[in-house]
């Protein structure tokens, strides 16, 4: 390992026998003396305990508990400032060491940077995940999750974390993921730097616990808001250790549980209530969102409020694809169908 290292990435693999290698090499093919790299195999049942081990890197295995264990394990065997939780599935792209470390110094909680999304071979599916702009600042995004519990982050490939804000995570024993309070804690515990250049890679296959690319089951949709609402518990409880004046909104009246609570009646093949609608489409109002953004999410939950639910699960599944989407595409959803609006 170096000897002052700048930044630490550390690959958290469970039963990823096909893309760990290839996310291990994706980092060390940069050959930065000022990155240490460790791997924690999450007790893989597969062989990707063996591919990690001929890589030669700084490796170890330990029981399955979960990604959150898994990093905090190897969080607790570098030394480096900063820290990049890389998903085993995933990759960065050349010269994305670089460029994080070279905008990288102590008053930054973290950085963040979008994701090309890709398949299983590696063939590009669509752009930027998500689309960021460049900036620096905390104040007005502590402000955002003050009033609506989130703001635009990638998924956990594309974040850098500061030390210290990786050490909230010894206290979220209710989640088994890394990119969950962190996230939302880091504009009060510093500067948040967005980058715009897509900086690394997002591989879709099917197997990807974000449910990126497939229909959402209602389970996973349950999981998730029950996930938001633990999460935001614990926002606020150190946010009364760091910012006692600052008052986070009650996160069952934000726009994302609304939609979360939308989307998961729908798939789990109940109508949406009117009252529902009506609160969903407010909320909508207010988010941080473009005109056509807005618009277009409205059409949406209108149209799979009122059309029978086999319908409504239809376009629910083709706003949840991946690659592009488009008013055509929604409108062809619903006339394959054939079916009359109900009153």
């Amino acid at each position: 390992m170096p000897d002052s290292p700048k930044l630490a990435v550390v690959i958290s693999c469970y039963n990823y026998e096909s893309f760990v290698e290839r996310a291990i090499q994706s980092v060390l093919s940069q050959a930065r003396d000022d990155c240490e790299v460790v791997v924690v195999d999450d007790g893989s049942t597969d062989g990707s305990w063996d591919v990690i081990s001929r890589s030669g890197v700084t490796a170890f295995t330990i029981n399955n508990s979960g990604q959150r264990a898994a990093c905090l394990f190897g969080l607790d065997r570098t030394r480096a400032p900063f820290v990049l939780f890389l998903d085993a599935d995933d990759e960065l792209k050349p010269g994305a060491l670089g460029a994080v470390i070279d905008r990288l110094d102590p008053g930054i909680a973290k950085l963040q940077f979008p994701l090309t999304r890709i398949d299983a071979d590696g063939n590009v599916v669509s752009g930027a995940l998500p689309a960021l702009e460049a900036f620096r600042g905390r104040d007005a995004l502590a402000r955002q999750v003050l009033k609506t519990s989130v703001y635009k982050s990638p998924p956990t490939s594309g974040n850098v974390f500061r030390r210290d804000l990786c050490e909230l995570l010894r206290e979220a024993d209710y989640d088994k993921f890394v990119d969950g309070v962190i996230l939302f804690a880091a504009p009060f515990l510093g500067d948040v730097v967005s980058v715009s250049e897509e900086l690394g890679c997002y591989r879709i296959h099917g197997r990807n616990d974000s449910g990126l690319g497939r229909m959402p089951d209602a389970g996973s949709l349950e999981r998730d808001i029950n996930r938001f609402l633990a999460r935001m518990g614990h926002l606020r409880t150190i946010l009364r250790r760091l910012e006692p004046d600052q008052e986070l909104v009650d996160p069952r009246d934000t726009f994302y549980f609304r939609e979360q609570r939308f989307c998961a009646d729908l798939a789990s093949g109940q109508r949406p209530p009117l009252t529902a609608l009506q609160g969903l489409l407010s909320k909508l109002l207010g988010a941080s969102l473009s005109v056509k953004n807005k618009t277009a999410m409205a059409v949406f939950f209108v149209l799979a409020s009122v059309l029978p639910n086999d319908v409504g699960k239809a376009l629910l599944a083709y706003r949840f694809k991946t690659g592009r989407r488009s008013a055509l595409g929604f409108a062809k959803e619903i006339f394959a169908r054939r079916v009359p609006l109900q009153n």
